[in-house]
C-alpha cells in the first residue's frame, strides 16, 4: 500500500513528521517531540488525516485504476 508523510523542517533538520502508517505525528528534536505531543491532541491531527483522505485516497484509487487498465 501506499503511504503518506508530511514533514516539517527547518534549518534543514527535520523536526516533526505525520506518517499515515502511524496514523500521528512523531517528532525528530526536543521541540518536534514537543509538538507532535500537542499535534496529536488537537485539530492538526484532524486536518492531517482529512488530507489523507481528501487527497491520497482519491488520487490512488485513480492511478491504481489507470494501471490495472494499462495491463
Amino acid at each position: 500500500g501506499a503511504e503518506y508523510i508530511d514533514s516539517y523542517v527547518f534549518n534543514q533538520i527535520e523536526q516533526i513528521r505525520f506518517n499515515s502508517t502511524v496514523g500521528k505525528y512523531v517528532g525528530y528534536t526536543e521541540l518536534g517531540l514537543k509538538n507532535a505531543e500537542t499535534w496529536n491532541k488537537g485539530s492538526e491531527l484532524v486536518r492531517e488525516l482529512g488530507e489523507l483522505e481528501r487527497f491520497c485516497k482519491h488520487n490512488a484509487d485513480i492511478h491504481y485504476s489507470a494501471v490495472l487498465d494499462k495491463t
